[in-house]
């Protein structure tokens, strides 16, 4: 019961971001030029535009194609640089102790306090060419904090168990020490702390688009979202415009969170322990009576 609990979850999510990312990659190949012109500006749904067109006659499902490309390439780039911040500050200050683990837990102190769009607002508004690395830099300097510290406190349990100990003291390596005893157990924290960075990374790149200081050359949901606002898109009813990548964002969010959910369960045995005693909870003799008389 409690694998099917979990299978339904995680299948579900999977196969959401696994469409949505297979269309982001194979799309833009059997799709039109985003960027072209013509003189059918407004065009509903039709067999020639399967998502009609933007206000300038451009295709709003190729825009769609390579706005789910760019999306997701900043979402996986700073996932991976988040996880890789909350490894360094989190797990390595975690297991050396001492002065680097005081320095490393006050330094992720102050970047956890800070503001996180604030700070994204600002540091976009200074940088005049803002392409893809440099935005996926910007949204993973404010969003690795919180997993480090749920890394950090991890890694301070995981270093006082026995084989941590037997290991340390038959003198192995501390790199093979954290690859071998520690790292295989932190796995499902850092899964779930990679999901929601990209979440996070993916609506925090939306937001800066929709304010003007998103990637510059490169499509994503957000500007697209931009783009569909500045050409009144809602006014002129032309929903076909905004309510594409609006949706896909929610899609997105909805399987990564369905995956966030289902390593959580594996993180804490409690939601699985708690989810199996509903299931088995029995019925109310007042109500079992009640069934049966009737």
């Amino acid at each position: 019961m409690i694998k099917s609990y979990l299978n339904r979850k995680s299948v579900v999510g999977l196969a959401v971001v696994v469409a949505i990312f297979l269309f982001g990659i194979v799309g833009p190949f059997l799709v039109q030029d985003p960027l072209a012109i013509n003189n059918i500006g407004m065009a509903p749904p039709s067999a020639d535009h399967l998502l009609g067109t933007t206000q300038t006659g451009q295709d709003v499902f190729a825009q769609l194609a390579y706005a789910t490309r760019g999306s997701l390439i900043i979402g996986v780039l700073v996932g991976a640089m988040a996880l890789f911040l909350a490894f360094l500050f989190g797990v390595l200050g975690g297991y050396a102790g001492g002065w680097l683990d005081e320095a490393f837990s006050l330094f992720t102190n102050v970047v956890l306090i800070l503001p996180g769009l604030p700070l994204m607002i600002v540091i976009g508004s200074y940088v005049p060419q803002k392409g893809i690395l440099l935005i996926s830099v910007v949204l993973a300097i404010t969003s690795w904090a919180a997993n480090a510290r749920v890394l950090r406190a991890q890694t301070l349990s995981l270093r006082s168990r026995d084989y941590v100990l037997a290991a340390r003291v038959a003198g192995e390596n501390p790199v093979r020490v954290i690859a071998v005893e520690i790292l295989p157990n932190l796995l499902p924290v850092m899964s779930s702390g990679f999901v929601f960075a990209m979440i996070w990374a993916i609506l925090g790149e939306a937001g800066l688009a929709f304010i003007g200081l998103g990637v510059v050359g490169t499509q994503t949901w957000g500007s697209m979202l931009a783009y569909a606002q500045n050409g009144q898109a809602l006014t002129l009813g032309g929903w076909w415009w905004f309510a594409p990548p609006g949706a896909m964002i929610a899609l997105l969010g909805m399987g990564l969170a369905l995956i966030n959910f289902a390593i959580d369960e594996v993180i804490n045995p409690r939601l699985r322990t708690q989810h199996l005693h509903l299931k088995k909870k029995p019925a109310r003799p007042g109500r079992r009576a009640a069934e049966v008389a009737a």
